[in-house]
């Protein structure tokens, strides 16, 4: 922590940014009440908390997406009413979302100029994006659309078009949840780079190593309420966990997989073309998934995983049948209800959308991928009473906050969305359970307990396999580790005798026995 500089408050230097009794109030949810918050020029402020904590609620309003019920917002000294996020960006506050607000449908250029004042020619937009991903080490292509691009390189575009925005104030929510630890170091450069250049950032992550790591100072929020504050450098994890959550931070009990699992899930020399021009194609990947173990899939996003996910849940189908087999069946040319009824259950990266229905009460989302499992469907009609039961169950099982399974799914926060997701899936008792990302954004006592979860199903004799971009994440669950790059599956193995530094390596894709080719385009990448 030698390249931190002070925290700027020690100057006196007046509030950027100050926040007078905030609240905002729901129909039966206070999810924000009486904050004071201040942040001065070039300090860098985390925001702590649980799900559900009201964080992103409070910085919400302070981008004019939603409006205060009660409290005043002073900006530079002066009271101000944030309208919208236009008036926001016009102030010099730009805020970089958890859930992204980019039109699919567009190019990456065309969604950053949505953002800019005037109309700026895309092809100097594009020329200015290229430069800032490579000054910043945020690769990715202004050509592409939007739809065609992972989770982790959403996040890119997200932060890159805030940069470009030049902002006084930046918020940053779970900025890091999809990147790779050398990005988030360079990530980290471009941030104290800001913070020395007098702008002022407030910070939200889970990642307690991260908040000690970049941020000056730190608020808590609980219930709605600042719980607290401290200055993270001279905290420890535990006891940020503490004030966080109210209790010790839990750790994972992870015993010895089982060695003599029936085979689950076969890759078989998988391969497949992208239909994104600017996608990644799958090369012979060939990996076994036995039950009673997790396998764990690392690399640097972009480098195949949608694909790959894509490939196994069914939502791309294969000219052939053999490169996918499930529980014994061939079935690279199944459907994902085909698939599930063989015994697969499946949690996408991308929680809106894809895990959920945002318009839809979390018993109907429970219905989509648990209809066939629970018998929520009978002669043809639908059996609500059944739908609502089990969301009631992921609900309790999860300890998800929301009003309830008739609750609309966009309404609940990220992380809890997230537990209502992976219990859906976990309570259906799989016999292959496939996980993306498993806990993006979720707070350090929920993320412990959705990893506990997923070891407790090994140990029930489901066949586990994880996409994650956290590598710590993998070490901490796998019983077997392996890494994508390019669109090429490394071989996996056993997590206990491999190490972070190597795994990295092997993100570039020089692993023993990949070709050269991969190490070239890797190097490139």
């Amino acid at each position: 922590m030698s390249d931190r500089t002070p925290p700027p408050a020690a100057s006196g230097a007046p509030p950027r940014l100050q926040l007078e009794g905030i609240g905002k109030v729901y129909p039966g949810v206070v999810a924000n009440e009486g904050i004071d918050l201040a942040v001065r020029p070039g300090e860098i402020r985390a925001i702590l908390g649980e799900n559900g904590a009201g964080k992103s609620t409070l910085m919400k309003i302070i981008y004019g997406v939603t409006r205060p019920s009660a409290g005043r917002i002073l900006w530079e000294g002066q009271a101000v009413q944030v309208e919208n996020p236009a008036h926001a960006r016009s102030l010099g506050i730009g805020m970089v979302f958890q859930h992204f607000s980019l039109f699919e449908t567009l190019s990456v250029a065309e969604n950053v100029a949505l953002a800019l004042p005037g109309r700026p020619a895309l092809d100097e937009l594009s020329r200015r994006i290229a430069e800032v991903s490579e000054r910043y080490g945020l690769p990715v292509d202004p050509r592409r659309r939007i739809h065609a691009l992972s989770v982790g390189e959403r996040q890119r575009v997200e932060i890159i078009r805030c940069l470009l925005q030049h902002p006084r104030l930046l918020i940053l929510d779970e900025p890091t949840s999809v990147l790779t630890p050398q990005a988030v170091r360079k990530l980290f450069g471009t941030l104290r780079q800001l913070s020395a250049e007098g702008c002022s950032i407030l910070y939200i992550s889970h990642k307690l190593d991260e908040i000690q790591a970049l941020c000056h100072t730190a608020t808590v929020l609980r219930g709605g309420r600042v719980s607290g504050e401290c200055i993270p450098a001279r905290e420890t994890a535990q006891s940020m966990a503490s004030l966080m959550i109210g209790r010790a931070l839990p750790h994972c009990e992870h015993t010895a997989a089982r060695a003599d699992g029936e085979l689950r899930l076969r890759l078989a020399g998988l391969s497949h073309a992208s239909d994104d021009p600017f996608g990644t194609d799958l090369q012979d990947i060939h990996l076994d998934l036995h039950a009673g173990e997790v396998v764990g899939i690392a690399g640097v996003s972009g480098n195949g995983q949608q694909a790959l996910l894509r490939a196994i849940s069914g939502e791309d189908t294969l000219a052939e049948k053999f490169p996918v087999q499930i529980c014994g069946v061939e079935a690279g040319r199944l459907g994902p209800a085909q698939r599930r009824r063989l015994g697969l259950c499946f949690v996408p990266e991308e929680r809106l959308g894809r895990g959920v229905v945002p318009d839809l009460s979390l018993a109907d989302n429970a219905l989509l991928t648990a209809a066939y499992s629970q018998a929520m469907v009978a002669a043809g009609f639908l059996r609500a009473g059944r739908a609502h039961r089990f969301a009631r169950r992921c609900i309790e099982a999860f300890g998800v906050k929301c009003g309830g399974s008739g609750a609309l799914a966009g309404s609940l926060s990220g992380g809890n969305l997230q537990k209502f997701i992976i219990g859906r899936e976990i309570l259906q008792a799989p016999k292959v359970f496939v996980c993306a990302q498993p806990t993006w954004g979720v707070d350090v006592g929920a993320a412990a307990f959705i990893r506990q979860s997923i070891i407790d199903l090994r140990d029930r004799g489901c066949a586990v396999l994880v996409v994650s971009e956290e590598v710590d994440e993998l070490f901490e669950i796998c019983d077997r580790i392996a890494v994508i790059a390019k669109g090429r599956l490394s071989p996996a193995r056993p997590a206990a005798g491999a190490t972070v530094e190597e795994i990295g390596v092997w993100m570039s894709g020089m692993w023993p026995g990949a070709e050269p080719a991969t190490h070239v385009e890797a190097a490139n990448a």
